[in-house]
């Protein structure tokens, strides 16, 4: 009952993504979901990724050995000199001499040939489904970068930001300590802030780099070139349905189709090898020309036919392993598959878990943390300028305000990497996702989602 489900899913397979064969990856639709510019850099980095061409000549090899392992062999042709008598070499010597023309064909056993056709239709599905899933992989991988670079662009913004507001609360600090208003330790206090923020801008500038490497090194560039980070997203207010997910993952996931080509392909092979048991024949077909012998006596050509069919005595040592192995390597196959398709739910559980922790975070720093932080900000600024509190308590206030709008921004960068994440499992992108709206009094706040947002 379980092979003829198998084989039920694998012609179905066949049916379904025959169609994709035929299909080149350049008139495709992206992976995953992406903003234009994201979008743009996918698109090279599947145009030029080397292994991806390879698996695409990959599939077109397969595809060129589906008619070819299901058609016969080349019949053959043969010259033959039968009965020569050695004494003299002569063709009139002996009247069962004769010159033979003959011409010999093989036919495998019944349905060889149909199960060795499916057997290379179902490799090149699998190469498809291969295909998709490198596609997906690569994909994420460079929007996962191109996500990260977009944080630590923001990070640098909010470095200048801090810096320049360091600076200014250094210069109000100089001048009441020169009016002695101030004490030596708030401009001392005030210098370390800024040395800290030189050494933070240095390794936001490193790792830029260095995300900017990785994008160039995924994308395949002969020579370096600048990538600019994203601007302008807001943060996606994503709707997960985590039944619905699962189910589209055990269903859409391009393992799942890889995993069950390899159980096609393995029961295909189970097949073969009960088929082997069966005799191949080899079907001949002779003429044979003679001469008149020594007397002048006109003598009949001759018309030979055989059928020769190979013996399995060598069973215990040929087919009876074949089949074993066969059978293993179907076993090995489901497993595989089993054992994937009992992973995938809690992949998209684990990664649903994630993006709605970070959507909780984010909502938290949004819709609180942010105010409450800028109302610190302002009320400690005002205070320190009456003398009510110390420099180290509003230079705090300042530096954790913007601390706030970096983690936020954090946010709303991890969701986007989650979510790459999670289209790269469920097979493809989600359905549209609104975009939420910016939190009451936080639209010029947040260094990332003042500006115009991309949508689906």
């Amino acid at each position: 009952m379980r092979r003829f489900l198998l084989e039920s899913i694998g012609w179905m397979l066949i049916i379904a993504l025959g169609p994709l064969l035929a299909v080149s990856a350049g008139g495709q639709a992206l992976p995953i979901w992406a903003p234009p510019p994201l979008g743009r850099l996918i698109t090279e980095g599947l145009h030029r990724n080397n292994e991806i061409g390879s698996i695409k000549d990959q599939i077109a090899s397969l595809k060129a050995r589906i008619s070819y392992a299901g058609s016969l062999d080349d019949p053959r042709l043969g010259l033959a000199i039968l009965n020569l008598p050695t004494d003299s070499f002569r063709f009139d010597q002996e009247p069962m001499t004769q010159k033979q023309i003959f011409i010999a064909q093989k036919f495998p056993w019944f349905g060889k040939l149909d199960l060795r056709s499916r057997r290379a239709t179902f490799k090149a599905v699998r190469q498809q489904a291969v295909l998709q899933a490198k596609r997906l992989e690569l994909s994420g991988r460079i929007a996962k970068a191109y996500y990260e670079l977009g944080f630590v662009g923001t990070g640098l913004a909010i470095n200048a930001k801090l810096t320049t507001t360091v600076s200014q609360l250094l210069g109000v600090a100089e001048s009441r300590y020169a009016t002695g208003r101030g004490l030596q330790q708030d401009v001392l206090q005030a210098q370390v802030e800024l040395s800290k923020l030189l050494d933070e801008k240095i390794r936001l500038k490193k790792k830029r780099r260095t995300l900017e490497d990785e994008i160039n090194a995924l994308l395949n560039r002969e020579r370096f070139s600048p990538v600019a980070p994203p601007v302008g997203l807001h943060y996606p207010d994503i709707g997960l349905q985590l039944r619905q997910l699962q189910d589209r993952a055990v269903k859409e996931n391009p393992l799942v189709r890889v995993r069950l080509a390899e159980i096609d392909t393995a029961s295909t092979e189970i097949q073969l090898a009960h088929k082997d048991y069966w005799p191949d024949m080899d079907v001949r077909l002779a003429y044979g020309q003679r001469d008149e012998d020594f007397n002048g006596r006109s003598l009949p050509d001759f018309v030979t036919a055989s059928v020769t069919v190979n013996l399995p005595v060598w069973q215990k040592q040929r087919q009876d392993p074949n089949l074993v192995a066969a059978q293993k390597a179907h076993q090995a196959a489901v497993k595989r598959y089993l054992n994937l398709i009992e992973s995938l739910p809690y992949q998209v559980e684990s990664l649903v878990t994630e993006i709605r922790d970070t959507q909780e975070n984010y909502r938290l720093f949004s819709d609180a943390l942010l105010l409450q932080a800028e109302q610190w900000a302002s009320s400690a600024l005002t205070a320190y300028e009456v003398g009510k509190v110390e420099f180290n308590t509003m230079i705090a206030a300042q530096i954790r305000l913007l601390r706030f709008e970096l983690r936020a921004a954090n946010y709303i960068y991890k969701t986007y990497q989650k979510r790459a994440e999670l289209e790269e499992i469920i097979g493809g992108p989600l359905q549209k996702t609104p975009i939420a709206k910016s939190a009451p009094g936080k639209k010029d706040q947040q260094p990332m989602t003042h500006q115009r947002g991309y949508t689906q």
